[in-house]
Parts: C-alpha cells; structure tokens; sequence
C-alpha cells in the first residue's frame, strides 16, 4: 500500500533566519495571504486535506492565516516560533521557542496542537533531548528526521524511511513520519518538496512517487511565488535553491495531486497499526 502525505510549512517568503540572520521581518513586503489562498484553492478543487506546520511568528503577526487553514478544515501543526535551526539552542531554548509556538496557534484554532516539524530538519543525533522536549509538551507527531546525512545534521541512523515508533530516554514515545528520499549518485535528495521539487522535471517526480510506498511532501507558499523579492544576501548556492523553477512549480503540484492520492497527517496515523510497525530506541549522545 502506498501512502502519500501532504504536508505544508507555512511561513512567509523571508521567514528564513538562519540563512539570512536577519529578524527584522516586519520591514518585509507581506506576501503570505495570497500564497495560502492559492493552495487552499488548490486542495478544495481536489478534494484534498493536508497538514500546515506554521510558525509561532506568524500565528502573533498575521493570526487571520492559521484561521483561514483551520476553517477550511485542514490539519495544524508548529513549525517552531521563528525559524530558527534546533542545533542553535539549548534544551530549556528550545522548549521555550516551541512552546510559545504551540501556544500561539492553540490559541487561535482552539484545539491542542499535536505535529511539529524543525526547522531545516535540524532534529539529528545530537539533539535527541529535542524529541524529548516535544513528548514533554504534549506531541504525538513528530517530521522533523532526514534519515540520511543532510546539510544541517540529518538522523542517519534511523534507516529506511517511514512510520515509527520513538523510544525516547526520557521513557516517552513519539510517532515518527521522516522525510523520504531518493540516492542519486550516492547523494541523498529529497524529491518530494523544496528547492528539489522545482529543480526536477515532472516526469521524473513522478516516477519517483510511483516506486516509493511512503512519501512525505512539503511544500511552502514560496515555492509557487515566481513574483517573490530576492534575498540579495544569500549565498550563491542557497540563491539557487530558493529561487529556480518558481515560474513552473505551481503546474507541477497540479499534476501531482491529479496523478496521486494524498492525505494529512492524521489521516496517515490512523491507517497505521501501531503495533506492527518498527519501534526504534534513541539514545541521546549528547546533554544541552
């Protein structure tokens, strides 16, 4: 059984600190309400429920955004409060960003929020004690692992991509949904949202989805945003990740939900048996 699911990180084209360093994001140009209204178009056209992972920030800022994805039935997660990589806190740091967060969005859809995903998916061996702090304050869910080196850390141990189960050294256990790849040329790449999803032709993501029982997207308001301003600052490298193949994307995402079925994060969880499926102990090698 394939099991494809649709998730979204909401934040705005310049909500990206640890690139740019800079925090002074109400002198930006707002572009977010026309980019959530054009993908909850999008999935109210197909039929489709998916699962946002929104910053803090923007639920204090622009809290008219959360509202509109949660009345139009869709499922809420956090996406920590502003965008910061989990390796530049600590522990306590970091229960204080994302508690903050998960706040702020409860706050405005009244109901308890249960998902989250890092920044950068910066959640790696190193910081085993954030999946920690995450049980603690009540998740159940957690997307934050690329299962394979990455360039903020990736969680290589974890092995195959899919659905599990966290055993944390805490004695709490979180449900895993990793990040799902694709080795090409002995580099692992992520097909299924970001920077490569708008590089690949269509033909070739297709392909991909159709040869793999579990993929989890994610995409961002960004990513069909060819009118977005340029962060003039960023690296060469991170410019061409962040800007190539906007004009085409959104024709892209089109295509994908007309050729596959997708559902939230919820949904996915309850198809699973959670009995049956791998259980994974994770020691914490280091202390914050």
């Amino acid at each position: 059984m394939q099991m494809n699911i649709l998730t979204f990180d909401i934040e705005d084209w310049y909500n990206c600190d640890f690139i740019t360093q800079d925090y002074n994001w109400d002198q930006y140009e707002v572009r977010i309400y026309d980019g959530i209204e054009r993908i909850l178009e999008k999935l109210e056209q197909h039929k489709l429920k998916g699962t946002f992972f929104c910053l803090g920030w923007l639920a204090e800022k622009h809290p008219d955004v959360i509202l509109k994805i949660h009345d139009r039935g869709h499922h809420i997660g956090c996406h920590s409060y502003q965008h910061e990589l989990v390796s530049r806190f600590n522990r306590e740091e970091f229960k204080q960003d994302t508690e903050k967060a998960k706040k702020l969005i409860e706050d405005i859809t009244g109901l308890a929020i249960n998902a989250y995903r890092a920044p950068g998916f910066s959640i790696t061996e190193n910081n085993v004690w954030a999946l920690e702090v995450l049980a603690e304050l009540g998740f159940e869910y957690d997307c934050s692992l690329f299962p394979a080196e990455h360039d903020y850390g990736g969680f290589a141990s974890y092995g195959e991509a899919g659905p599990a189960k966290l055993m944390l050294p805490n004695g709490f256990v979180i449900k895993e949904f990793p990040i799902n790849i694709q080795t090409v040329l002995g580099k692992s790449l992520v097909f299924s949202g970001g920077g490569f999803f708008r590089l690949f032709p269509y033909w070739l993501i297709r392909f991909w989805t159709n040869r793999s029982p579990y993929v989890m997207t994610y995409f961002h308001p960004r990513d069909f945003d060819p009118g977005q301003p340029m962060i003039k600052s960023l690296p060469l490298m991170r410019k061409f990740k962040s800007y190539v193949g906007l004009k085409h994307a959104f024709t892209k995402f089109h295509h994908l939900l007309s050729d596959f079925d997708f559902i939230d994060l919820e949904q996915a969880a309850k198809l699973i048996d959670w009995g049956k499926v791998r259980t994974i102990t994770v020691d914490s090698t280091v202390e914050n």
